[in-house]
Parts: C-alpha cells; sequence; structure tokens
C-alpha cells in the first residue's frame, strides 16, 4: 500500500496526529475569534482547518506522485477566498469582515501545512496569527486613545472640553 493513503487510515498513528493538531490550532484561533463575537468562532475555525487539511492530505496521498501537488492548494486557496468571501459585508458605507476573511484564509494555510506534515510550521503559524489579531488591536486601541488627546476628555462636570478659538 502507498505510505500516504496509510496515513489516512485511523489505525495510522499520523493520522491522529494530524487530526489532533488540527484541532489544537483551529480552536485556539477560533476560541480567540469566538471570545471577541466575531464569524468563524470555534467551530468553523476547526472545520476549516480540518477540511484543508484532509484535502491536502488526500491530495497528496491519491496523486501517487503522477501528478502536481500545487494544484490541490490552489483550488483549496479558491474554494476558501468563496468562503471568505462571505463574510464580508457592506453597511451603510462602512466594510467589515475583512479580518475574519483572512483569518480564513490562515486557517486554510495551517491546514496545508499540516496535510503536508509541517506540523511545527503550522503550531508557529498558529501562535503568530493569535499574536498578530491579539497584539495589533491593544496596539490600536492605544493609537485611538493618543489620537483623543486633552481636547476630547472628559472634564471635572463630565463633558469634553471645547477647544478655545
Amino acid at each position: 500500500m502507498n505510505p500516504l493513503l496509510e496515513q489516512l487510515h485511523p489505525n495510522d498513528p499520523s493520522f491522529w496526529v494530524k487530526i489532533v493538531t488540527t484541532l489544537i490550532c483551529g480552536g485556539i484561533i477560533g476560541l480567540e475569534r469566538q471570545i471577541r463575537g466575531k464569524p468563524a468562532g470555534i467551530r468553523t475555525s476547526i472545520l476549516i482547518c480540518l477540511g484543508t487539511q484532509m484535502f491536502m492530505t488526500m491530495g497528496l496521498a491519491l496523486t501517487f506522485g503522477q501528478t502536481d501537488h500545487t494544484r490541490v492548494v490552489a483550488q483549496v486557496i479558491t474554494g476558501i477566498g468563496f468562503l471568505g468571501a462571505g463574510v464580508i459585508m457592506s453597511r451603510e458605507g462602512l466594510v467589515t469582515g475583512v479580518t475574519s476573511a483572512a483569518v480564513i484564509w490562515v486557517l486554510s494555510a495551517i491546514g496545508i501545512a499540516i496535510g503536508m506534515n509541517l506540523i511545527p510550521a503550522a503550531i508557529a503559524l498558529t501562535i503568530v496569527t493569535v499574536a498578530v489579531l491579539t497584539g495589533v488591536e491593544i496596539l490600536e486601541n492605544s493609537f485611538i486613545r493618543l489620537r483623543q488627546g486633552a481636547h476630547s476628555r472628559p472634564h471635572g462636570n463630565g463633558r469634553p472640553e471645547q477647544p478655545e478659538g
């Protein structure tokens, strides 16, 4: 039997290593999104990661070295693009959901990495993704406070101070 096909069998330990890694990586990013009340929470994130991982694993296993594996990656990226586009909305001239769409794209990259047995890379990408999502938000919030300046802070009467002139 093709050793790559064996990775698709539940009796193979590498099958479960990939599944557990996928659950952890997708779950960590999904938890961050869920806590913030964003689209693509825990379940969705795990399923995106899991589906992508399985497509990649099957694509590698079923080709028996006869075709170009990058075609599997290209098709997954195209499909994920449609899924990500579904969370982007425009209301009253304000576009929302772009970060969630980007997270969906990154989740598929993590799934591809796991499917290709690049587990340390998938874990590193998961850590970097959560660091970007949380760290950049902290920076953005501090810039908002700095931008408000002294004139927009409430004074003793609870109303913002009005600039002179």
